[in-house]
């Protein structure tokens, strides 16, 4: 649960400006998640979020660029926890996850921010990769297979 959260919170401070730990939570409990502010005050603290300034000149939540290396090992949890199987068509590649976790491990290939892949789109249980060229979703397959088996 606690992974689907974290996951959940790297998607909504990419999508909105949050500002503060109430509004994060807001979005949280809109989520289905059934979060408290000190929840929410532990989980920035694990992920270690950092304020940046916003386009309207007041500060939100974002991933702190220097820790990098944390942040690779919550993405890769979040790979493991909800990839089923994937399936290469062309430059297409096709990942099937746990049911409701294709936007978690869509939000952490996208952090990943691996050259190869254009970009990429998830419902509910599957995710459609763009990838550069069909040699290049070969590495991608082979990059992911490293991470999750």
């Amino acid at each position: 649960m606690k992974v689907n959260r974290h996951a959940k919170i790297i998607e909504l401070i990419n999508k909105y400006q949050i500002e503060t730990q109430e509004e994060l939570a807001d979005h949280l409990n809109e989520e289905g998640f059934k979060v408290t502010q000190a929840t929410v005050s532990r989980d920035i603290r694990d992920l270690k979020l950092t304020k940046i300034p916003a386009d309207n000149g007041k500060q939100c939540y974002a991933v702190h660029q220097g820790s990098e290396n944390g942040m690779s090992e919550k993405y890769i949890r979040i790979l493991r926890d909800g990839y089923l199987s994937m399936e290469m068509a062309q430059n297409i590649l096709v990942i099937k996850t746990v049911s409701g976790m294709a936007m978690a491990v869509c939000a952490a290939l996208d952090a990943m921010k691996w050259k190869e892949i254009v970009g990429s789109i998830a419902g509910d249980d599957t995710i459609m990769c763009a990838i550069r060229t069909p040699e290049d979703t070969v590495k991608v397959m082979d990059k992911i297979r490293k991470i999750v088996l």
